[in-house]
């Protein structure tokens, strides 16, 4: 099932957009403006993002233009009472894939994410592909070449996760919560052995390395 995200600063409007998400068969989850859309995106993996455009603090188009700005190709749905064509315009030029406006059709919004998840090929494949590596989603495989790897499940989302976002660095504290869930006892030791499990099962791959940020936690690291 994918994780879809509402980012939206109306309240009715957050609950009829998360009830027809729901309806069609998606997982959904709200965001009251950008920042806190960024926030989110930092300690969960997304497939596709509801935006809209007039919101307090970071509005939709500066949302846009960031996640753009560092490469996240995140399939985005801008939805606005905005009728304005030159507003339509900037949203695209912002970075959006397509555009709704208030009120909105239901079933009209549920083709049109379908369409960007196809478009994304995250809704065949939910594959992530870094250098000539491949991670399926659906097969907890790690392919390269001829040579794939099947990791156990906690391994494989924890690869996905620090793979989803290159360079960046994820505490401890966020990938336990993340792989393990909030309320887990697994501590630090445990998070060790899998991150040295995956670097002694990868550690002749030429596309990426896992890096210790001493005093953070890890990233994983593009190999040139």
């Amino acid at each position: 099932m994918f994780d879809i995200l509402v980012v939206e600063d109306d309240v009715n409007t957050q609950k009829l957009m998360c009830a027809v998400l729901k309806h069609g068969g998606f997982n959904a989850h709200i965001a009251k403006n950008g920042l806190e859309a960024l926030n989110r995106m930092e300690t969960r993996r997304f497939d596709l993002i509801v935006l809209d455009l007039m919101m307090p603090g970071m509005d939709g188009y500066q949302l846009c233009e960031e996640l753009r700005s560092v490469g996240d190709n995140i399939p985005i749905l801008m939805v606005t009472a905005t009728h304005e064509i030159r507003n339509k315009h900037n949203g695209f030029l912002a970075g959006t894939d397509d555009y709704m406006t208030k009120p909105f059709d239901e079933q009209e919004m549920l083709y049109r994410i379908k369409a960007l998840l196809r478009r994304a090929q995250i809704a065949s494949e939910h594959k992530l592909v870094v250098g000539e590596t491949t991670l399926d989603y659906n097969t907890l495989t790690v392919t390269r070449g001829e040579a794939q790897t099947f990791l156990p499940q906690k391994e494989f989302y924890l690869l996905f996760k620090l793979m989803s976002y290159p360079d960046k660095i994820f505490t401890r504290l966020q990938l336990i919560e993340e792989i393990w869930g909030l309320e887990t006892e697994t501590d630090g030791h445990t998070l060790n052995v899998h991150i040295n499990r995956l670097r002694d099962k990868f550690r002749d791959n030429p596309d990426f390395e896992i890096a210790t940020v001493r005093g953070l936690g890890y990233k994983v690291v593009k190999r040139v």
